[in-house]
């Protein structure tokens, strides 16, 4: 958990996103309900690295051990609404391998009305991270941050084929984007991933990733590429949420350093150590169901993983 000291830092992020039960069944077992969305796993991950606050909405079901374990994680609550009604039902069952899954059911409940409202101390933050939401509400959300020092969202299929304009009209007003590989060539229309991404990079963002699962991610920054390798698991239970966690460790490291990367003095291996620490947090998600691995996981392990990533990848 960060150190008490770090709430005066000005550093903090703010992180806009579902907050979620999941039903989750793998070849592991299954779990009815757990706590688990966009925002939780984004928010989760990033506080082992800077103060979060988190802006989301739930029911009048939301138990309290679940605030009570986000509040632990040093979470700032006061823009998790709390709504009369049911918090969002997401479940699924993944395919043997874990590479495939299929929605069984979606039940938006008081999802389906939420309006992003950042309270006023929020707005000054200077690192905002914008989950998987509808594209008009992540440009509600960026225009009450305009001098965010770094915006980073994330996306899907349903917005990009349902939404696209609109998706375009906000990622236009971001720092970076972070896709997977199967998203970046839908929207770029793009099948070979470097065009794809210069393509990606002509629409606003400065910084594409390219998130490819257990085969690693991929950062482009203009004329600097770097690739990660996926971790090798020994077990993986749950790869619910990975990608979300690789999304909070990510922006994570870049808000503790305090990282501006507009500016022409960034050293752009620091992005690449973002990618890791991104790549260190999805890996540590995997290995338990929901959010059950961060409830014991220590920045200690966390930095003991990045350090393994840089052996497995030194010659």
């Amino acid at each position: 958990m960060p150190a008490a000291g770090r709430y005066n830092q000005v550093m903090s992020l703010v992180v806009v996103g579902s907050v979620a039960y999941d039903g989750v069944e793998t070849p592991r077992g299954r779990v009815e309900r757990m706590l688990g969305g966009a925002g939780t796993f984004i928010s989760v991950s990033a506080s082992y690295f800077t103060q979060v606050c988190l802006v989301g909405v739930v029911g009048e079901d939301f138990a309290e051990e679940d605030r009570a374990f986000l509040a632990g994680r040093g979470i700032d609550l006061e823009g998790l609404q709390t709504a009369p009604g049911k918090t969002f039902y997401w479940s699924c069952i993944y395919s043997e391998d874990m590479n495939e899954r299929t929605t069984l059911r979606t039940e938006l409940n008081v999802f389906a009305n939420f309006r992003p409202e950042l309270p006023a101390r929020y707005r000054s933050c200077p690192y905002i991270v914008l989950g998987n939401i509808q594209p008009a509400l992540q440009r509600r959300v960026r225009a009450q941050v305009p001098q965010a020092r770094l915006v980073a969202g994330d996306t899907m299929n349903y917005w990009i084929e349902t939404g696209r304009d609109e998706l375009l009209a906000a990622i236009a007003e971001w720092d970076a984007l972070l896709v997977n590989d199967g998203e970046a060539r839908l929207l770029s229309g793009e099948r070979n991933l470097r065009r794809a991404a210069r393509r990606l990079e002509e629409a606003g963002p400065r910084i594409v990733v390219v998130k490819r699962g257990e085969f690693g991610a991929v950062l482009f920054a203009g004329d600097y590429v770097f690739a990660a390798p996926g971790y090798l698991l020994e077990e993986v239970w749950d790869p619910t949420g990975a990608g979300d966690c690789f999304l909070g460790g990510f922006a994570g490291y870049l808000a503790e350093r305090g990282l501006d990367p507009r500016s022409p003095e960034l050293d752009r291996k620091e992005l690449a150590r973002a990618v890791v620490y991104g790549s260190v947090l999805g890996s540590f998600c995997c290995e338990r169901f929901g959010v059950d691995r961060f409830r014991t996981l220590t920045r200690a392990e966390i930095d003991e993983r990045f350090l393994e990533f840089k052996r497995l990848t030194e010659f």
